[in-house]
């Protein structure tokens, strides 16, 4: 099981330190364990600070996360809401993280992986700090970014691309997500917190999760289909124009 300093744990959820105590000073996540003046955060406070910040993000008041935190430290529907949390909180990517040293980063990027290079990565949440080695959260994304600058491609612009890319995937689950709350949850300000609406938002949850992915999946294979083909037919055409023999 990791475990976290508060501003490893903030940093993991996508939100700031600050945050993080509030919710504290709320009730809404648990006291951390102390060693000494050292405050130590675990998975299990990963998992309900992101799904703290998840209902907040879905219109819930503070008072409403507590009562359903609530009911679920006193036991009541513990399977729905202990469910509903565990849904909320795990990833998405059918990837686990990978962990490599800077040698094993620099040999992947041909060396052009540079102190400005890494702060970048970091920023993007490429990469995060383990003590004196680094963690990829979505190994794929840094294998094909290898590939890449494999192929001759600089690293700063296989990082704007990752930047770009990045918001643009941002945009398109937003809008899938505003479609759902509008047309599927409803208003979540006037939910009444009970086991059927628990149910009703993990299986929504739980549905949007293949439907997502298919969806931009099947979106990026049209797109690269067209495009692709294409930018390197135009390529090939002027190649064979400009080696035809002149008549």
């Amino acid at each position: 099981m990791a475990e976290y300093r508060i501003d490893d744990l903030a940093r993991a959820a996508g939100t700031t330190v600050r945050n993080v105590r509030v919710y504290q000073d709320r009730e809404l996540l648990p006291a951390p364990r102390r060693e000494g003046r050292l405050a130590i955060y675990s998975d299990a406070h990963l998992v309900r600070l992101r799904m703290i910040i998840n209902m907040l993000e879905r219109g819930y008041a503070f008072a409403q996360i507590k009562e359903m935190l609530s009911a679920w430290e006193a036991g009541r529907s513990l399977a729905e809401v202990l469910g509903l949390e565990e849904v909320m909180g795990e990833s998405w990517a059918e990837q686990s993280p990978r962990v490599f040293s800077l040698s094993q980063l620099r040999e992947m990027f041909r060396g052009q992986l540079n102190q400005r290079n890494i702060r970048r990565a970091l920023e993007l949440n490429l990469l995060e700090r383990w003590g004196a080695r680094f963690v990829a959260p979505s190994p794929q994304l840094l294998d094909a970014g290898s590939e890449l600058v494999h192929l001759g491609v600089p690293l700063e612009d296989v990082l704007d691309l990752a930047e770009q890319l990045q918001s643009d995937v941002d945009h398109v689950s937003a809008t899938l997500v505003s479609l759902v709350r509008t047309h599927v949850l409803g208003d979540p300000s006037t939910a009444v917190w009970d086991e059927s609406e628990v149910a009703r938002y993990s299986d929504a949850v739980q549905r949007l999760r293949p439907l997502a992915m298919s969806a931009l999946n099947a979106a990026a294979a049209r797109s690269a289909e067209r495009v692709i083909p294409e930018i390197l037919g135009d390529k090939l055409i002027g190649l064979l124009q400009k080696n035809q023999p002149h008549t």
